[in-house]
């Protein structure tokens, strides 16, 4: 592995950073004490400062030469709700709060990146360091545009990187083109008429309404999208009733959609609604579908993933690299 020498002896510093945020996970748009320690670090080494774009994101500008190219460097802070079960000693110090996807990693990585550039880094650009708010579900890189982040930083490419459990340490993946999926929800809403259980006839029934509805759901996937397009359909709930003898009057569905193109999530989206609509009128019930498009799909461009690999290969050699990872349905607010 051909790593700068400077960065190895700035390990142990990185690693108390990063040990820092992940002790005092802060939830979207609740990044103030990771927010401050960013902008310390930052000043500390003669990084052009500016606060608060995106709520709590930080942006930090470094420039050198004439400054004409720029290119966006971003890393996430936002922790989960999550309780974290380790013991070491920089667990998390907040019940039911955890940096559960590594965004302390991100973060620290980031700064290590601006700790380097700023005292040993010789270039002709700008560089953009972007410290996002509330990836988990908060839309924190949308809110960061919606603030003018391009505007007045109009860089030429953003690079990121992801820490992924199960790939062997000192392995590198990227790949062009879709790499994460769009991430969006539904609920169906299913509103009959209740019973006693015993007399079924003399009600409308919402929990068998919902049972069909989302047997149908899957029949999109396999029937109505072409095979060679990825996506997935997931019902995560179901909920109805209160009583084993009581029809209830109501039911709802929820659930995620993942695709790698908009085409694909049309035709989900149309098709779930026409089924939801059909079926609940076929049993006597009434429907409502709330459909959701939380984060569209991440996807490389073709030179960057490419300069990208380049730069893995210099640094762990090509045999540690691919250069076509398989993409996730997983998502990411990028």
């Amino acid at each position: 592995m051909k790593l700068i020498p400077e960065i190895q002896a700035a390990r142990g510093e990185i690693q108390t950073l990063r040990r820092t945020i992940h002790a005092h996970p802060e939830l979207r748009y609740e990044e103030s004490l990771t927010a401050e320690l960013v902008v310390r670090k930052l000043t500390e080494w003669g990084i052009e400062v500016h606060r608060g774009m995106g709520k709590t994101g930080v942006v930090g500008v470094m420039k050198r030469g004439n400054g004409t190219r720029m290119i966006g460097l971003r890393a996430d802070m936002d922790a989960l709700p999550i309780q974290e079960l380790n013991t070491f000693e920089h667990r998390s110090q907040h019940d039911g709060r955890m940096h559960a996807c590594g965004h302390d990693g991100h973060t620290a990585m980031l700064l290590g990146a601006a700790r380097y550039l700023a005292k040993h880094g010789e270039f002709d650009g700008t560089i953009v360091f972007i410290f996002q708010p509330a990836e988990e579900g908060g839309a924190g890189a949308q809110a960061m545009i919606d603030d003018g982040l391009f505007t007045r930083f109009p860089v030429d490419a953003v690079f990121g990187i992801h820490n992924w459990p199960g790939m062997e340490a000192g392995h590198f993946g990227v790949t062009e083109g879709p790499i994460m999926a769009s991430s969006n929800e539904f609920r169906i809403e299913i509103k009959g008429v209740g019973s006693h259980a015993a007399m079924p006839h003399l009600g409308h029934d919402p929990v068998f309404t919902a049972v069909q509805i989302a047997n149908g759901l899957q029949s999109i996937i396999t029937r109505n999208k072409k095979p060679i397009d990825t996506a997935v359909l997931s019902i995560t709930q179901i909920h109805a009733g209160d009583a084993v003898n009581v029809v209830p009057n109501d039911a709802w569905i929820a659930g995620t959609v993942r695709t790698f193109t908009t085409a694909t999530l049309d035709l989900i989206e149309e098709r779930l609604r026409r089924i939801a609509e059909a079926t609940a009128a076929m049993y006597d019930c009434a429907v409502s579908v709330r459909f959701h498009r939380n984060y569209p799909p991440t996807i490389n461009s073709r030179d960057e993933a490419k300069f990208a690999a380049e730069v893995m290969r210099e640094v762990v050699r090509a045999e540690n690299v691919d250069d076509a990872v398989e993409p996730t349905m997983g998502a990411e607010d990028l």
